[in-house]
């Protein structure tokens, strides 16, 4: 497909939460990413993350803050704080105790911002590991969240769940292995050529699904996936991805999409990028 009959591609609005990095670093290991042997420099980490902050803004897009918390070195990552539909928030309930402690905090911005707050009782890490398309939740299982939280979470929003096993573990969040380029529901159901993903993370089951229901999908090669190239952002135009994954931005403007490229080099030290930073608040029509 050549631009030149790629779909037209239209962006859309988004409102996305953030925190700064203020106490980044890496201290303990949870993920094959993460050396604590390994120096950071979180001053860098900080300037990075204000690049792609300022990215989202000059694009139009709102960007609340939650309030970076001491002890708490990867908050920064606030995809994992809680998964929000139609102004309701799946507060986070992290498998690792290292992380516990930012549980709370997300929950309380959550109830003090206007949100309807669902506690969870399963364990789950939020849009790490749960991805809205169209009116259908994928969701990861693997290494964080539980095949548990796959019921919780589609009973509380009353939506199809597709639980998708991962099977690598530098891919332990759903988000570092599928990119959702357009959530809108188009006519007869979801947009088979709006999402991303990378085969080798998931089990021969969970390819058969994504196969089946997004035939049209970008697959996205080993070598930009190692690079965290599908741990992205988009409004439905602009995807917000790693410079680094240059065969994925080739994918991306053959499909009419406009790739904008952040360096998040440093929280990847950390096992995040930019989907790990970014959190996605819908409201409802409301404004809840």
């Amino acid at each position: 497909m050549s631009t030149a009959t790629a779909p037209a591609r239209i962006a859309q609005h988004r409102t996305y939460l953030m925190c700064r990095p203020e106490h980044f670093t890496v201290s303990y290991s949870i993920n094959p990413w993460m050396e604590p042997a390994r120096p950071t420099d979180t001053a860098k980490a900080v300037a990075q993350w204000q690049v792609l902050h300022d990215a989202y803004v000059a694009l139009g897009h709102e960007v609340l803050l939650v309030d970076p918390v001491e002890g708490a070195p990867d908050m920064v990552y606030t995809a994992n704080g809680g998964f929000v539909i139609d102004g309701v928030a799946y507060g986070p309930k992290f498998r690792f105790v290292e992380r516990a402690v930012e549980e709370e905090p997300f929950m309380d911005w959550f109830a003090a911002n206007g949100f309807r707050l669902a506690r969870p009782i399963e364990v789950n890490e939020g849009e790490g590991d749960f991805l809205l398309v169209g009116d259908v939740i994928l969701a990861g299982t693997g290494f964080r969240s539980t095949g548990d939280s796959h019921r919780e979470v589609g009973e509380l929003f009353g939506r199809e769940v597709l639980s998708l096993t991962l099977v690598d573990p530098r891919f332990y969040h759903l988000d570092t292995a599928i990119a959702v380029l357009d959530p809108v529901q188009g006519p007869g159901g979801v947009d088979k050529a709006n999402i991303a993903y990378l085969p080798g993370a998931f089990d021969d089951a969970s390819r058969a699904v994504l196969e089946q229901r997004f035939p049209d999908a970008i697959l996205v090669s080993d070598e930009d996936g190692d690079v965290f190239g599908l741990n992205s952002a988009s409004d439905g135009y602009n995807v917000f991805i790693s410079p680094r994954a240059t065969g994925f931005e080739a994918q991306l403007r053959e499909r009419g999409y406009n790739p904008v490229t952040v360096d998040l080099s440093e929280l990847l030290l950390g096992g995040g990028g930019i989907k790990c930073c970014t959190l996605e608040l819908r409201r409802d029509e409301a404004g809840a």
